[in-house]
C-alpha cells in the first residue's frame, strides 16, 4: 500500500516503529502504505522451526492464544490438529444474508446495489493479537458494520509473518452483520524486508498442485472467513511468476468458497507498477480470460478519468465494475483526507466503482479516548451531524452514508439485541452486574443500530446514545435523553422479519423513576415501510430493568421492515434507557446444557493467579439454537463471577483470581440461546497448591483516571503487567490534575507499592515522573489518605514498602517529568500484597 512518509522520519524511528506494529513504507516517489519490517527474521529458505502459527517460543499450556500468522513455507507445517491456538481462532458465526430496501435509506443522495465498501483494518499488531478479545475496555470496536460488504483483516510483516488469518471474534461480529472477511498476504516492498524467493515459495507446485494455496483453503475453512487479500509490492519478479500466481488463485477458487481480492501492485510483466486503475497492464489479474481473482483494490492514485476508463475496461471483461474497489488511505487523516467522491461515487449517478478504505480505524488510533473515539468515529462514517439522514457540512467528507444506503442482517428470527457494542468496563447479565474492570470481545457484540441516529420529531429532538454506564447484557444499553416536547420518533433497524401468530416484540427498559415511561414501541410493516404501528411500553414500577412484552399476532402474515422507538409527553429531563429489544416465536427457548468441560491447560501467574484453556462438548440439539456460552467461576458465598464469553466450543480466560486461601476452583460454562434462554451449567475445578503469596492486587483491576493521551494510552496500560509493549503499553495523561486510581476488589493487605516510570518502558529517563504521591482508602465514601510521597525521583522504578490495608489506590503525579514536559507517563503501577 502506497502513502507519503514524512521526510524527517529517520531509518531507525521507522524501523522500531515497523517491527512492532503493522506500519508502512517504500522509498519510491509515491510510498507504499504497507506492514512491513526492513529487517526479516530469517531468509525463506531457511526459517525458523515454527511451533504453531509461525511462532518459534514454546508456551506453556494455559497461555494465551494468539491469531495466526505464518510465511509460506511455515504455513505448509500448520495443522489444526497439533496447533494448540487453532481452537480458539474458530468462528462458529456463520455469514448472515443481509437486505437493503432503496425505500428505507437513511440519506436521499445514497444508492443501493451499487458501489460497495471494503474496510482494511488492522485491529493489532501482525504478532500478539488475542485470539478472544482481551481485559483492556480500549479497542478499535467497529459498530458502523451496515455501510460496509467486506472487511480485511491487515497486517503481515518480513519480521512476523506475511500470511496473516483473521482472529475469531472479528470474523463473529463482521458474519453476524452479513459482513465478508478477508485474511491479508502481504509481500513487502524489498527495501522493507521483502524478498522475492518468499513469492516463489507462495506459489511453488508439487505436481498439479499449490500447497501453500492449499492451505490458505484449509485455513479459511477451518477457521470460518471468506477469503484472502493479496498485497504483492516485492520486486524482481517476471511474467512467469505473475503467471503461476494467477493460476494459483484459480486453482484455490475452484477447490473452495474462499474469495480473493487482489491490490493493484505487481502488473502481468512481473513488475511493481502501480496503475491506480484497471488497465491491461494488470486486468489479467481480475480475468484471464477466466476468472482469476473476485475483485481488485485500486491503488490511491486514481482520478475520475482513470475510474471511468477502468469501468469501461471491467464491463468489457464481463465483469462488474463495482468489483473494483478505488482505494483511499485515512490512515494518517481520517476524515480530513481529500478524496474524489464525484469520481467514484458521482452526485445524481450510478456509482463509478466501488469504494476501498485503508485504515478507518484511525478514527481510534488519533482519539484521545473512549468518548473522543466515539465522536470521530461517527462523523467517519455517518457525518458531522451525526445523522445519516442530514449529511450537510462545509467539509467535503460527509460521511459514507451519504453516498452508501444501509444494509441489514436483520433479516431472520429470533432477533436480539441489548445494544451491546463489544467492549465496556463492567459486564452485566440480565441487568445484574457479574463482572467489574474493563473488557473488549467482539464475539458477544450485538448487531448495532442501522440508522445512528435518525430521529422524527415536530418539536425537541431527542439525542440516542450507546450508554456505558449501564446495561442489561454486556457492557452498553441504549440511552435516550433530552427535552421530551412532542412525539418523537427513532429509528432503530431495517429488518425483515416474518410475522407469526406466535411472534412477541420485547423490550426491557429502565427508568430514574417509578412511572410512566413514556415510551411505545415502533413497527413497520412492509405494505408501508415508513409509516409505524406503535406499541405503548406502560410504566415501571421501580428503577430496575423491566420487560414489556407485545404480542404480534394481530399482524400475522405481514413482514416487519423497520423496528424503532417513539416517545411521547412532556418531560423537561427525559431519560429512558433500553437494554434489551427483541422478536421472537413463542417461548424464550433455553438451549441444551454443553457437556465434557475440562481445562486444557492452566498457567501459574502467580501463586494467586492463573489463565486457562478450556474446551467443551458443544450443546446438542434442544429447544434453541445457541447464541453463545457464559464462563464463569462460583464463588464462596454461591455467587458467580463472570470470565468471559465464545460462540466457539473452547475458551481462554486470561484471569483466574484465588479467592483467599480456597484450595480450588469451580469454573461453570452454559449455553445461552439465540432468544437468550440459558441452560444449566456444564462443571470443571481448577486445583491451587500452597498457600497464598504476596501478589500484585493491582494487576488487571479496573482502573480510572484523569485522562488519557490517546486511545491506545488509556488507565488500563498501568496494570496490564507488561512494560514490553512499545510507547503504547503505558498510562499516558495530559491532564492539569494527574491521577491513576485502583480498585482492587476488596480490602486488601499491601506491602509495598511498585511504580514503572517512562524509563521502564523505554522511553528516556527525562520523562520518568519526579513527584507523586500514593494514596489509599478502604471504601469510596472514606476519605483519601496519604501512604507515600515522594520527590525528586530519577530512576526508572520506585519500590515503596507499606504495612496497610486498602481497597482504593491512587497514584497522584504533581511533577510528571524531570524537565518541563507536561504528560504524566506510567508504564505499570503495582499494589503487592496477600
Amino acid at each position: 500500500m502506497r502513502r507519503r512518509v514524512l521526510p524527517a522520519l529517520c531509518g531507525a524511528l521507522i524501523a522500531t516503529a515497523l517491527a512492532v506494529q503493522p506500519a508502512l513504507a517504500a522509498p519510491t516517489a509515491r510510498p507504499t502504505s504497507s506492514p512491513a519490517d526492513p529487517s526479516p527474521s530469517a531468509a525463506p529458505s531457511t526459517p525458523a522451526a515454527p511451533n504453531r502459527s509461525g511462532r518459534t517460543a514454546v508456551r506453556a499450556a494455559g497461555d494465551q492464544p494468539y491469531a495466526s500468522y505464518w510465511h509460506p513455507n511455515t504455513i505448509l507445517n500448520w495443522d489444526p490438529a497439533t496447533d494448540p491456538d487453532a481452537r480458539f481462532n474458530r468462528s462458529r458465526v456463520p455469514l448472515r444474508p443481509r437486505a437493503s430496501d432503496p425505500a428505507l435509506k437513511a440519506n436521499p443522495n445514497a444508492r443501493a446495489g451499487e458501489g460497495k465498501i471494503a474496510s482494511l483494518v488492522s485491529f493489532a499488531p501482525t504478532s500478539g493479537n488475542p485470539s478472544q478479545g482481551s481485559l483492556d475496555p480500549n479497542y478499535y470496536a467497529f459498530t458502523y458494520w451496515q455501510y460496509i460488504d467486506t472487511l480485511v483483516f491487515w497486517g503481515g510483516s518480513a519480521g512476523e509473518g506475511l500470511i496473516l488469518a483473521p482472529n475469531a471474534t472479528v470474523i463473529d461480529a463482521a458474519h453476524r452483520n452479513g459482513v465478508k472477511v478477508y485474511g491479508t498476504v502481504f509481500f513487502p516492498p524489498t527495501a522493507y524486508g521483502g524478498q522475492i524467493q518468499w513469492v516463489r515459495d507462495f506459489v511453488r507446485k508439487s505436481g498439479p498442485n499449490y500447497p501453500v494455496a492449499d492451505k490458505l483453503v484449509q485455513v479459511a475453512q477451518h477457521y470460518g472467513f471468506d477469503g484472502w487479500f493479496i498485497n504483492q509490492e516485492t520486486a524482481g519478479g517476471d511474467a512467469a511468476l505473475a503467471t503461476e500466481i494467477r493460476s494459483l488463485m484459480k486453482y484455490a477458487r475452484a477447490k473452495s468458497q474462499a474469495e480473493f481480492m487482489w491490490y493493484d501492485a505487481m502488473t502481468e510483466n512481473g513488475s511493481v507498477s502501480w496503475q491506480d486503475a484497471l488497465t491491461t497492464a494488470n486486468d489479467a489479474f481480475l480475468s484471464d480470460p477466466a476468472r482469476v481473482s473476485d475483485s481488485m483494490f485500486l491503488d490511491f492514485g486514481w482520478g475520475a478519468g482513470n475510474l471511468r476508463s477502468s469501468r469501461d475496461l471491467a464491463r468489457s471483461l464481463s465483469r462488474d465494475e463495482h468489483e473494483l474497489y478505488a482505494g483511499i488511505d485515512t490512515e494518517a487523516n481520517g476524515y480530513n483526507t481529500g478524496v474524489s467522491w464525484d469520481a467514484v461515487f458521482p452526485t445524481g449517478q450510478p456509482h463509478v466503482t466501488s469504494l476501498g478504505i485503508y485504515r478507518p480505524e484511525w478514527t481510534w488510533k488519533s482519539s484521545s479516548g473512549p468518548a473522543d473515539f466515539r465522536t470521530r468515529d461517527s462523523r467517519y462514517w455517518v457525518g458531522a451531524n451525526a445523522d445519516p439522514s442530514n449529511t450537510a457540512t462545509s467539509s467535503s467528507w460527509k460521511g459514507l452514508a451519504h453516498h452508501i444506503a444501509e444494509s441489514t442482517a436483520v433479516t431472520a428470527k429470533p432477533f436480539v439485541t441489548g445494544f451491546n457494542t463489544g467492549h465496556g468496563d463492567f459486564y452485566n447479565v440480565g441487568g445484574t452486574r457479574v463482572r467489574t474492570g474493563g473488557w473488549n470481545n467482539l464475539s458477544v457484540q450485538d448487531v448495532p443500530p442501522t440508522y445512528q441516529w435518525v430521529v422524527d420529531s415536530s418539536g425537541t429532538r431527542l439525542t440516542p446514545s450507546i450508554d456505558y454506564g449501564d446495561a442489561y447484557e454486556g457492557g452498553s444499553s441504549l440511552r435516550l435523553t433530552g427535552n421530551l416536547d412532542a412525539a418523537n420518533t427513532v429509528r432503530l433497524y431495517q429488518a425483515k422479519l416474518p410475522v407469526t401468530a406466535g411472534t412477541k416484540l420485547s423490550v426491557v427498559v429502565k427508568t430514574p423513576a417509578a412511572g410512566p415511561t413514556r415510551l411505545k414501541a415502533a413497527v413497520a410493516f412492509t405494505d408501508a415501510p415508513g409509516t409505524f404501528t406503535t406499541f405503548d411500553l406502560g410504566s415501571t414500577s421501580g428503577t430496575g430493568w423491566e420487560r414489556k412484552t407485545l404480542d404480534l399476532s394481530a399482524h400475522a402474515g405481514k413482514t416487519i421492515a423497520q423496528l424503532g422507538l417513539r416517545a411521547e409527553g412532556s418531560a423537561a429531563s427525559y431519560d429512558i434507557r433500553v437494554g434489551q429489544l427483541a422478536v421472537y416465536d413463542g417461548a424464550v427457548d433455553a438451549p441444551a446444557a454443553p457437556s465434557g468441560l475440562q481445562v486444557l491447560g492452566a498457567t501459574d501467574v502467580s501463586p494467586s493467579r492463573k489463565s486457562l484453556r478450556l474446551a467443551w462438548t458443544a450443546a446438542g440439539s434442544g429447544s434453541g439454537q445457541v447464541h453463545h456460552y457464559d464462563v464463569y467461576r462460583r464463588n464462596a458465598d454461591g455467587s458467580r463471577t463472570y470470565l468471559g464469553a465464545t460462540p466457539n466450543d473452547a475458551y481462554f480466560v486470561p484471569q483466574l483470581d484465588r479467592a483467599g486461601a480456597e484450595t480450588s476452583t469451580t469454573i461453570e460454562v452454559e449455553a445461552v440461546s439465540t432468544e437468550y434462554g440459558r441452560s444449566a451449567a456444564a462443571t470443571a475445578t481448577v486445583a491451587w497448591s500452597g498457600e497464598p503469596g504476596e501478589d500484585n492486587r493491582a494487576l488487571g483491576r479496573p482502573a480510572t483516571a484523569s485522562g488519557q493521551c490517546n486511545a491506545n494510552e488509556g488507565p488500563a496500560k498501568a496494570v496490564n503487567g507488561t512494560v514490553t509493549g512499545g510507547n503504547s503499553d503505558k498510562w499516558c495523561t495530559l491532564t492539569a490534575n494527574r491521577w491513576l486510581e485502583v480498585d482492587l476488589g476488596e480490602a486488601r493487605s499491601l506491602t509495598r507499592f511498585v511504580v514503572r516510570h517512562a524509563q521502564a518502558g523505554g522511553e528516556p529517563a527525562a520523562f520518568n515522573t519526579r513527584d507523586f504521591t500514593i494514596q489509599v482508602r478502604s471504601a469510596a465514601s472514606e476519605e483519601w489518605e496519604t501512604a507515600v510521597t515522594v520527590t525528586g525521583n530519577t530512576t526508572a522504578t520506585t519500590t515503596h514498602p507499606v504495612t496497610l490495608t486498602a481497597r482504593h489506590v491512587r497514584l497522584s503525579i504533581t511533577k510528571p517529568a524531570q524537565n518541563t514536559d507536561s504528560a504524566a507517563r506510567i508504564y505499570e503501577f503495582e499494589a503487592w500484597g496477600r
